[in-house]
C-alpha cells in the first residue's frame, strides 16, 4: 500500500484528500494551515483540510511554517512514499521534498506553464480566459516548474467565478490525480519539463488591485469582480465608504458619461459609466458596516441617498 503525505487547506483540497483515502491510499498525516481568526467575531477557526481529516481519525500537523519545524522531523520520521500537496499555501523546502521515496507531487488548479503561484484561478479569470485546468506536476525547489505528468482543461463560462470554478476544478483534480498516481508509484509516467517561454505568473491578490478601475471597460471590471469572488471581493469607494462590489452585469448600453459616474438610479438598478463608453449594473454588493444584499434592498435601504450624477472611484 502507498504511504502518503497529504498537504492541504482550503475546500479545494478536501476532495482531493477524500479521493485518496477511498481509493485505499494509506494517508500517514495530514499537513494544514495552523487555526486562523475568522469573520468580525475573529473566531479561531479550523481549516477545511484539517476538518476533514479529523473526521476520518488522521494525524494532522499545522506548522506556522514548515521549514526548520518539528513538524517537518516528523514527516521524515513517518517515510511517506510519496507527498501530495493541493493548495497547501506554504513554500516547500528541499529537505521537505527530498522525503518521499517515489517522490512529491502537486495538483495544481492551472495549466502550467500559465499561472504559475498561489491564485491561478483567480488571474485567469480577471484576464479574460476561456479556459483553465489542473495540472498535475512534480515538485522542485522553484515554485511551479516541476515536469508535467498530467493536465486536463476545462472551460470557464461568463457565470462561472472563483468559488465555482474552484468547485469544478476539485473535482478535475481529484479524477486526474486518482488515475495519474498508480503510473507514477509504478514509474512508468515520466514528467514533461515545461516550456519556459510559456511561463506566466499569478501571486497573491495584494489589496490594491481589489480597487475597481472604473477607466476599464465593463467587461473588464466585470472580469474583477468574478475573479474575486467570493474572495478577495473587489471594492469601489463612494463618499468616503467602501462598498464591496459581489455580483454585477455587463450592459449593452454606451454612455458619453466619464467613467465612475452613476447614470442611472432607480428602485431596483444602479449603472456606473465605464471605460471606452460601456456601462456596468451592479447586481450585489456590501457597504460598508452593512450585510451583502441585493441592488434593489440596498438602493431602497442605507443606499436611498444614491443619486444620478454622483461618482464612484
Amino acid at each position: 500500500m502507498t504511504k502518503i503525505v497529504f498537504m492541504g487547506t482550503p475546500a479545494f483540497s478536501v476532495p482531493i484528500l477524500e479521493g485518496l483515502l477511498t481509493e485505499g491510499y494509506e494517508v500517514l498525516a495530514v499537513v494544514t494551515q495552523p487555526d486562523r481568526p475568522v469573520g468580525r467575531k475573529k473566531i479561531i477557526t479550523a481549516t477545511p483540510v484539517k476538518e476533514a481529516a479529523l473526521k476520518h481519525d488522521l494525524l494532522v500537523l499545522q506548522p506556522e511554517k514548515i521549514s526548520g519545524s518539528e513538524e517537518l522531523d516528523q514527516i521524515e520520521q513517518l517515510q511517506p512514499d510519496v507527498i501530495v500537496t493541493a493548495a497547501f499555501g506554504q513554500f516547500l523546502p528541499e529537505r521537505l521534498l527530498k522525503v518521499p521515496k517515489i517522490g512529491a507531487i502537486n495538483v495544481h488548479a492551472s495549466l502550467l506553464p500559465k499561472y504559475r503561484g498561489g491564485a491561478p484561478v483567480h488571474y485567469a479569470i480577471i484576464n479574460g480566459e476561456k479556459e483553465t485546468g489542473v495540472t498535475i506536476m512534480e515538485m522542485i525547489k522553484k515554485m511551479d516548474a516541476g515536469g508535467v505528468y498530467s493536465q486536463k482543461s476545462i472551460p470557464i463560462t461568463d457565470q462561472d467565478d472563483v468559488g465555482t470554478m474552484f468547485d469544478k476544478l476539485s473535482s478535475v483534480g481529484k479524477e486526474l490525480l486518482l488515475a495519474t498516481l498508480p503510473k507514477i508509484v509504478a514509474g512508468s509516467l515520466q514528467p514533461t519539463p515545461q516550456d519556459e517561454s510559456q511561463v506566466t505568473f499569478s501571486p497573491n491578490i495584494t489589496r490594491e488591485e481589489e480597487v475597481i478601475d472604473w477607466q476599464k471597460t465593463a467587461t473588464e471590471i466585470n472580469n474583477q469582480i468574478r475573479g474575486m469572488h467570493p474572495w478577495p471581493v473587489a471594492y469601489t469607494s463612494y463618499q468616503g465608504t467602501h462598498w464591496k462590489i459581489f455580483k454585477a452585469t455587463i450592459t449593452a448600453e454606451k454612455t458619453d458619461q466619464a467613467p465612475g459616474t452613476i447614470i442611472e438610479r432607480s428602485k431596483k438598478a444602479l449603472k456606473i459609466a465605464s471605460g471606452e463608453g460601456t456601462v456596468l449594473q451592479i447586481d450585489e454588493l456590501q457597504p460598508a458596516g452593512k450585510a451583502q444584499q441585493t441592488i434593489q434592498a440596498f438602493l431602497n435601504g442605507s443606499g436611498q441617498k444614491v443619486q444620478e450624477g454622483q461618482k464612484v472611484e
